[in-house]
C-alpha cells in the first residue's frame, strides 16, 4: 500500500519526468497526487524538502541496487552491464528524475549522482581489479541505459532494440580486457 508521502514522491518524480522541473511545482505535485496543498506540506513543507525527499528515496534504492550488484553470483561488472538496459524500474524511475532535476541548479541532487556512480565504479573495480577496465564497464552501462531510453524516443530507429544481445555482446567485451579467453 502506497502511503501519501510515496505518492507525493511518484507524483513527482511522474512530473519531473514527463515535463521537467519547471513543471514539478508545489501545486502541480499536489494535484498529479491528488492531495490538497495543504496535504502535501503536511508532508514536504516545501520544494526544498520535497527534493531532499527524492534524494533519500534515490539514496535508499541505490543501496539497494548496490547490494544487488556486491551479491550478484555473475559478479557486479556482469551484473551493472545486463541491468543498465532496464527501464520503467522504480529505481530507474527515481534516477531519471533526479537525472532531469541535475539538468538545473540542485547541487544536492548532483551530488547524490555522482555517489551513486561512484559505489557503482568501486563495485566493478573490486570485480574486475583494474581501474581502466571498471571506468570501460561503467561507459557501457552508461551507453546501454541511453539507447535504452532512446528505444521509446521519435528516433528509436536509430537506436539499439536488443538490449539483451548488446549486453551479452559487451560482456564478452569485458572478458576480453580482463584478459579472460572467450
Amino acid at each position: 500500500m502506497t502511503t501519501a508521502r510515496e505518492g507525493l514522491l511518484d507524483a513527482l518524480e511522474e512530473i519531473l519526468i514527463d515535463e521537467g522541473e519547471r513543471a514539478a511545482t508545489l501545486d502541480a505535485v499536489a494535484a498529479r497526487a491528488r492531495v490538497s496543498k495543504g496535504g502535501l506540506l503536511y508532508h514536504f513543507a516545501s520544494k526544498a524538502a520535497l527534493v531532499d525527499g527524492l534524494i533519500a528515496r534515490l539514496q535508499e534504492r541505490a543501496e539497494v541496487d548496490a547490494h544487488e550488484m556486491r551479491d550478484a553470483p555473475e559478479g557486479s561488472a556482469a551484473h551493472y552491464v545486463r541491468t543498465s538496459a532496464e527501464v520503467d524500474s522504480a529505481f530507474d524511475r527515481t534516477l531519471l528524475a533526479a537525472l532531469r532535476l541535475s539538468l538545473g541548479t540542485d547541487s544536492r541532487v548532483t551530488e547524490a549522482l555522482q555517489e551513486i556512480r561512484a559505489r557503482w565504479l568501486r563495485l566493478i573495480t573490486d570485480d574486475v581489479g583494474d581501474d581502466d577496465v571498471a571506468r570501460a564497464v561503467l561507459l557501457m552501462g552508461d551507453g546501454l541505459y541511453s539507447a535504452s531510453l532512446a528505444a521509446d524516443s521519435p528516433t528509436a530507429a536509430l537506436a539499439t532494440t536488443d538490449a539483451d544481445r548488446d549486453a551479452e555482446a559487451l560482456l564478452r567485451v569485458v572478458d576480453r580486457l580482463r584478459g579472460q579467453p572467450l
